[in-house]
């Protein structure tokens, strides 16, 4: 991290962002060992941030088909799966993170994922909201939460999802430079596109976030990556992050010098200085206050998490690809790396290149920050940054 740090001439660590793996619904709830560290991160500075992916439904990325996602959805309309919810907003209360940013169902336009919006939209919207409900009902809870789609139509437009002003604090899109041969002038002006996002969001007067972008079918395109940045300057997310491994990133991704140097050159210096939000939210961020060092993972904590990489490790690559995918990261002002499950947010030995680039609450520009799974059907399947671990990234 003090690599990304210097090669963007310096920011401080300010917001964590990491996502509960989605194989079953202990893990949903927030298994003990996993979140502690995050939360001890979060609350030794008060300026920082806490943003949690939450998947919707367990067996998250088992390829299941229409007609058991929509039974499962329509399970989770009717109440069936509110307890988990309550369970982890508990959780986060117990660890002193009650304002924790939850990004919850992410991409449900798409098809990747068992908590998708498809197979019957009605059901989800009324899932979406039971969920919400039961981890505000927690007594201490601070939530915002944000619906974050794939950019673009993908299988159902996105819109066909949005549950209501109600239960959404943030609206996001995750954006990659895709498809072949579309520009970044297109991406803006396509039907469910980057113009439609911030025009929809500011309709229902919420802030956006980009928690997903970067580099993908275009190769090493500079135009993409100033047309990005250029794009959340203008908008000032309240984060965004850049995946940053091959064929995505800027900085541990050798492919994109041209993109990278754009990147860098922007960046370079920013701190990336809080902006006011366009409407009220359940948690306003708080005051900055001076920078300090990020302090040392518990001992317990450390032991737990490598005895978990231990039992990966001997499970086989599947599992442990499936693992990383879990993208584990810290942003800055504008910056993110993540790490695989072994290691904690003050950087160890064993770290993935899965990471990606965020900036922080409306920062003047974007950061370095965290990881991504490749998606069968849109991203490579093969090749040596497609799936398994390498090197630290932001």
């Amino acid at each position: 991290m003090a690599e990304l740090s210097d090669w963007l001439g310096g920011a401080e660590l300010r917001v964590g962002h990491t996502y509960l793996p989605g194989d079953r619904w202990s893990n949903i709830e927030g298994a003990p060992g996993f979140l502690d560290v995050w939360a001890d991160w979060r609350t030794h500075r008060a300026d920082r941030m806490l943003v949690l992916n939450v998947p919707m439904l367990e067996r998250n990325e088992e390829g299941l088909d229409d007609d058991e996602v929509r039974e499962l959805l329509r399970q989770g309309a009717a109440g069936r799966f509110d307890h988990h919810f309550r369970a982890l907003a508990e959780r986060l209360v117990a660890l002193d993170v009650p304002d924790t940013v939850i990004v919850l169902g992410w991409e449900m336009n798409g098809t990747t994922y068992t908590h998708r919006c498809g197979p019957d939209p009605q059901a989800w919207k009324t899932y979406w909201n039971r969920i919400v409900t039961a981890m505000r009902a927690v007594p201490g809870q601070k939530f915002r939460f944000d619906f974050t789609p794939s950019r673009g139509r993908d299988a159902i437009p996105w819109t066909e999802c949005y549950p209501g002003d109600d239960t959404v604090d943030i609206i996001g899109m995750d954006a990659y430079d895709q498809p072949r041969g579309m520009s970044f002038e297109e991406q803006v002006k396509e039907p469910y596109g980057l113009r439609a996002h911030v025009e929809f969001a500011a309709r229902h007067g919420k802030p956006v976030s980009y928690p997903e972008w970067g580099l993908f079918r275009n190769g090493d395109n500079p135009a993409y990556m100033k047309g990005m940045l250029a794009w959340m300057d203008e908008h000032r997310p309240v984060y965004n992050t850049l995946t940053d491994y091959c064929p995505h990133g800027v900085w541990q991704c050798d492919d994109n010098p041209r993109a990278s140097a754009v990147y860098r050159s922007v960046l370079f210096g920013r701190t990336g200085e809080p902006a006011a939000e366009p409407s009220p939210v359940p948690s306003p961020v708080p005051t900055p206050c001076p920078p300090r060092a990020l302090p040392a993972a518990r001992g317990a904590v450390r032991a737990r998490r490598a005895a978990a990489a231990g039992r990966l490790l001997a499970a086989g690559p599947r599992r442990l690809g499936r693992a990383l995918a879990r993208r584990e990261a810290l942003h800055a002002p504008g910056l993110v790396v993540a790490q695989p499950l072994a290691a904690p947010p003050a950087a160890g030995p064993l770290r993935s290149r899965r990471h990606r680039c965020a900036p922080f609450d409306g920062a003047a520009a974007p950061c370095p920050g965290a990881a991504r799974r490749p998606r069968p059907g849109r991203r490579p399947a093969a090749g040596p940054c497609a799936g398994g671990p390498a090197a630290a990234a932001g």
